[in-house]
């Protein structure tokens, strides 16, 4: 379970691109290290291009400074893959208020005429609702491609930290339900000071790799307390979610983490690195001990996605409420991970 760290580490993955196995080991040793220990840290030494970021950062500044009624044509609540705009106060989080941010979600995106798609079987893959700004799409493309590679990457490099044959995650990763945030946190300083910029959890998918721009995360360490996770020039954040952690039995924790009141305006890029929508996920026999028994229940992967995004969004909610959407069979609570679940069991 995460320690009572004071700040998060910074792993080099410069050794994760060396054709010696030695070498990648090393760097994934580090990273395992990170994982255990908090559930949170950092890397540089990728090989993303500062023109990327800085164009995907444009594009997005560009699409959020439309007015509210320019946006909405674009709502994530017109999509059937859950895809679009993110209006302020669309997602609560468990036992919260509403989160002052708007956002835009991005899928893996795949044509409408695709037989999984057309079959209805993979509710979060479809065809991205991209607004009307060619540059905007271009932008976003190119830097969803290059931090998915990115992805792929550290997933070898987390199989080598549990001791398991590097390329083991590779057969969950034929389409991954993984998906791409902009978020945009205003400036309100007038908002109440308990106000969240987005409300405390865990994260759903294996891991997110997230580009911020300004100061505002926050991430609970094993004693409950909240540390100050600032932006370090030209690096990611890096946290293991809930699939990981069930995968591991625990050995890596998703950590509950928060964006708090900002102190100024702020841009966010996370980056949820999912498996395949129909990957099996429960804890892996050499996690499993007589003295450390399974202590999480066999998941999908893509369901649980599913099951906590329309706990969270409004527009799901409602379908819920109206008896169009039914939660996926084996539907956990939200905040079933992470500090907090673990203190509300003890």
């Amino acid at each position: 379970m995460p320690s009572s760290f004071q700040s998060l580490p910074v792993v080099d993955i410069t050794g994760l691109y060396s054709p010696v196995l030695a070498e990648r080991a090393v760097v994934a040793q580090y990273m395992g290290a990170a994982a255990r220990d908090a559930g949170f840290f950092y890397i540089v030494g990728h090989p993303i291009s500062r023109e990327t970021r800085q164009r995907l950062l444009a594009a997005t500044i560009k699409f959020f400074s439309r007015t509210l009624e320019q946006k909405m044509p674009f709502y994530i609540g017109n999509s059937v893959n859950h895809s679009g705009y993110v209006p302020p106060g669309e997602e609560v989080f468990y036992g919260q208020k509403p989160d002052r941010k708007e956002a835009f979600d991005i899928p893996l995106d795949i044509p409408a005429s695709d037989p999984e798609v057309m079959a209805g079987t993979t509710p979060m893959l479809g065809p991205v609702n991209w607004p009307d700004d060619a540059e905007f799409r271009q932008a976003v493309s190119c830097y969803y491609a290059d931090v998915a590679a990115l992805a792929r990457k550290l997933f070898s490099g987390f199989a080598l930290a549990l001791d398991m044959p590097e390329d083991w995650f590779e057969a969950h990763l034929k389409r991954p339900a993984s998906q791409l945030r902009l978020i945009h946190y205003p400036f309100q300083p007038d908002a109440p000071a308990d106000e969240p910029g987005i409300g405390s959890h865990t994260d759903y998918e294996c891991f997110t790799i997230l580009l911020p721009t300004a100061p505002g995360l926050e991430v609970m360490n094993g004693d409950g307390q909240w540390i100050d996770a600032p932006p370090i020039e030209d690096a990611f954040d890096i946290n293991i979610g809930d699939m990981l952690e069930t995968w591991t039995n625990g050995e890596f924790a998703a950590t509950s983490h928060r964006v708090r009141k900002v102190k100024e305006e702020r841009y966010s890029f996370p980056y949820f690195a999912s498996c395949d929508y129909h990957t099996v996920v429960g804890p892996l026999p050499q996690f499993v001990t007589p003295e450390r028994p399974a202590r999480y229940p066999t998941l999908v992967a893509g369901d649980h996605l599913l099951a906590q995004t329309a706990q969270t969004f409004s527009y799901l909610k409602k379908r819920i409420a109206e008896g169009s959407f039914k939660l996926p069979e084996k539907t956990l609570g939200l905040s079933s991970f992470g500090q907090e679940a673990r203190n509300r069991v003890a």
